[in-house]
Parts: C-alpha cells; structure tokens; sequence
C-alpha cells in the first residue's frame, strides 16, 4: 500500500545536473529502503541509490558513486535524488522505489511510474 510519485525529469546537456523528487504515500516507512532504480531502453533495470528510511543511511551504484546524492525528508514523505556531472549513458527512465526490508540493490516491492532523464551531447 505504497504510493510513489516522481518528478523532476527532463532534457539536460551532459556535465549538468538534475534533482529527481518523489513523493511517497505512507505515515511511515521505518522499515523501508527508499530509493530510485533507472531502465534505459532495452536495458535490464538497475539499482542506483538507497537510504535506509529509518537512519538515513545510503548506498549507492558504482556507477554513479561521487555524482548522486540520495536524501529523504521524513516530515514530508519525500526522497529526492540530486544528480551532478550528468552522463548520455544516464540517460534513462528513473523510477523512484520502496523495499521493505533487505538490501535495494536486488530490487524493490512498489515502483513509482517513471520520469524521463534524458542527457544529451
């Protein structure tokens, strides 16, 4: 029973940034990893980033390690992904995901219904 809404996707030319919002329904998510997956067409799904809703811990993708930064707003249900020094290979539907209990980096139990993050040049 959990509800994911992302936003802030879009065109952006390689080596800027971008901040992904998601809005997450729920009084709480004390057991939940939060985070954001992204698929690129073709492409299997893949983990990007997480935070343990309780503590605020966070893990993240080699991939993008260095250039994303995954935070949570719990008074406002919210975990937002701020993506720097952008990449074409970024490029890709991110979708904004909840797992209840275990590690996100082998998936998620409620997906959001995706935004756009295209990077071009």
């Amino acid at each position: 029973q959990v509800q994911l809404v992302e936003s802030g996707g879009g065109l952006v030319q390689a080596g800027g940034s971008l901040r992904l919002s998601c809005a997450a329904s729920g009084r709480t998510f004390n057991t939940y990893n939060m985070g954001w997956f992204r698929q690129a067409p073709g492409k299997e799904r893949e983990f990007v980033a997480a935070i343990t809703w309780s503590s605020g811990w966070t893990y993240y993708a080699d991939s993008v390690k260095d250039r994303v930064t995954i935070s949570r707003d719990m008074a406002k249900n919210t975990i937002t992904l701020q993506m720097n020094s952008l990449k074409p290979e970024d490029t890709a539907v991110y979708y904004c995901a909840a797992r209840q209990g275990g590690n996100m980096r082998y998936g998620a139990d409620y997906w959001g219904q995706g935004t756009q993050v295209t990077v071009s040049s």
